[in-house]
């Protein structure tokens, strides 16, 4: 017999699913012979026991509850391709009261993905970013190089920025020593970056072997809040000073650093990569400032079931950002003075706006035909076996069950790139019309 559907809202529906008299009695015979092969029962050998004296000893429903177990999934599965529905979540099952005249009935409420029509994602206005390095990026990179490979050597003059010193230290808060604060014999490069606003500049100017009190601030928000804005002063003693000996910029260089053989291969080498890693962030860039101004101009049912699974999915990248730095979920949530209840309600609007993004790239794909072929599936393993650094036969293996996770990422990278493309890119410096 065939189901009946009912819509309850944009995001799910009610299916009736009927069972007739003839595929319940076939479920059941099918279930007590499958339950009757390990049924113990005393004077009768396994698989022998009569169907009267199985359902005496363990009760008729043992056999009705495996006949709908087997049923029911099938029956579900053949009324959802009968509906065309995508289920995004497992249903709600409830078996119906029987009724006199009536098929066993069962009612399924089915979380689907939404019916979207997706418009205005054509022509939208973005601003232009640079996809490809520049000179300077290539200069500053082997620039870079050249320090990462450069000899320290024993400078005799006072610190200078950039130098690497080995120093003792000892810090303090009103008289009074703080914990980490305090070093014996440590190698530092002189960049203000590096420590707090006011330490490297109190050394520039020292000499090996001087000693001196060094003011500095400790910038507020800081990592340790207990030292958040205060003023210490760092008792500095310095042993010795080093300088960066650059090495010539040529070909003997480019050989030591890389596989490459000349500089100017070096330079190509350099220059391919920085393109890869801007063009990479370029389109990062202009894929959320469009996806953005999309969503914003399309209305998307959001099923509360992905939604929910989007906010589980937040919270655990936090807690295992936490687990890295040692902090426990709890010992958290007492830091923060919250609950798990509140910190769910406070990521409940960017989870909205994910699973919204979700579900309109994937409408946009769907309407304009994108889809992953044979070739962009090698492709992207290729790209992963040399992420990796493992063999394909490895990179198959360990995706396993998310082979449609692959899929699905390749769909919506297409689906982003044909929108960028079909974009109009309005130059950082003119502003985009309204």
């Amino acid at each position: 017999m065939p189901s009946t559907l009912k819509p309850l809202d944009p995001t799910q529906v009610e299916l009736e699913i009927s069972i007739s008299p003839e595929e319940f009695d076939a479920a059941q015979d099918a279930a007590f012979r499958t339950l009757s092969r390990n049924a113990k029962v005393p004077g009768f050998r396994p698989g022998k026991v009569p169907r009267k004296v199985f359902e005496n000893t363990y009760g008729t429903s043992r056999i009705v509850e495996r006949a709908l177990d087997d049923l029911v999934p099938a029956k579900y599965a053949a009324a959802v391709e009968e509906h065309k529905l995508e289920p995004v979540a497992r249903p709600q099952m409830e078996l119906l009261p029987e009724s006199e005249g009536q098929p066993l009935r069962v009612k399924a409420i089915v979380p689907i993905r939404p019916a979207i029509e997706p418009h205005d994602y054509e022509g939208v206005e973005i601003t232009e970013v640079a996809e490809a390095a520049t000179e300077d990026d290539v200069e500053r990179t082997l620039e870079q190089m050249r320090r990462d490979a450069a000899t320290l050597v024993p400078a005799d003059r006072p610190v200078q920025l950039g130098d690497v010193v080995t120093l003792d230290f000892a810090g303090s808060i009103d008289g009074e020593p703080f914990e980490g604060g305090t070093a014996q014999g440590q190698e530092a490069e002189m960049t203000e970056s590096n420590f707090v606003p006011g330490f490297v500049e109190g050394i520039v100017g020292m000499r090996a072997g001087e000693s001196k009190d060094v003011a500095a601030t400790f910038p507020d928000p800081y990592a340790n809040a207990e030292l958040a804005g205060k003023a210490a002063v760092f008792a500095v003693t310095v042993h010795d000073v080093k300088e960066r000996e650059l090495p010539p910029l040529d070909d003997e260089f480019a050989a030591r650093v890389s596989s490459a053989k000349t500089l100017e291969e070096l330079r190509t080498d350099v220059k391919r990569r920085l393109d890869e890693t801007v063009k990479s962030n370029a389109r990062r860039r202009m894929s959320s400032e469009l996806l953005d101004k999309v969503v914003a101009l399309n209305e998307v049912p959001l099923p509360a079931v992905l939604v929910e699974r989007e906010i589980d999915s937040l919270i655990a990248d936090m807690q295992q950002y936490l687990a890295r730095a040692g902090i426990g979920w709890d010992d958290y949530l007492a830091q923060a003075s919250k609950t798990a209840d509140e910190v769910r309600a406070e990521y409940r609007s960017e989870a909205e706006r994910r699973v919204k993004t979700t579900l309109l790239v994937e409408a946009i794909a769907k309407k304009e035909g994108i889809a992953a072929t044979q070739a962009d599936v090698e492709a992207e393993l290729d790209a992963l076996a040399a992420q990796y650094g493992q063999p394909r036969a490895r990179i198959i293996e360990a995706l396993q069950s998310n082979v449609g996770a692959l899929v699905d990422g390749i769909v919506r990278t297409k689906t982003i790139e044909r929108m960028i493309e079909q974009a109009k890119r309005i130059p950082a410096t003119e502003p985009a019309s309204a």
